[in-house]
């Protein structure tokens, strides 16, 4: 199902509201992707639309140890190895796979886990929005 431009933006704005809630993080383009930061240094999650001709709708992002071939396997529709970032063990998500908020919040929290410093991931698990 392909999602339209408006579906794109109501979509990049719930994950914006996701990713910018976590402790000491930023939006910016990178590569002409919006990408989120730590510290505005170190990226944990990107929005691609169409990279590079792929038809997907997805987000790239960092993920724990294993993460990536565990959800690969068992969902190769909805989740993918992205390029370039995938040997790092980087996961891909397809956007346009039907949406589960609470599953995507989770990934976007395990990628921020996997960059942001030890002190600011503890922050973001005792806040009580998470």
């Amino acid at each position: 199902m392909s999602r339209g431009v408006g579906d794109r933006e109501r979509v990049l704005a719930r994950l914006r509201q996701i990713c910018l809630a976590l402790p000491e993080t930023s939006e910016r383009l990178s590569h002409g992707a919006p990408t989120f930061f730590v510290r505005g240094k170190r990226a944990f999650l990107m929005v691609l639309t169409n990279y590079h001709g792929d038809g997907r709708f997805a987000i790239w992002c960092a993920a724990p140890d294993g993460i990536q071939q565990l959800l690969t396997e068992a969902d190769s529709e909805k989740f993918f190895v992205p390029p370039y970032v995938g040997h790092r063990g980087w996961l891909g998500v397809r956007l346009d796979r039907g949406l589960d908020w609470d599953e995507l919040a989770g990934i976007a929290e395990d990628a921020y886990a996997e960059v942001a410093p030890t002190k600011l991931v503890e922050a973001a698990r005792s806040s009580p929005d998470s």
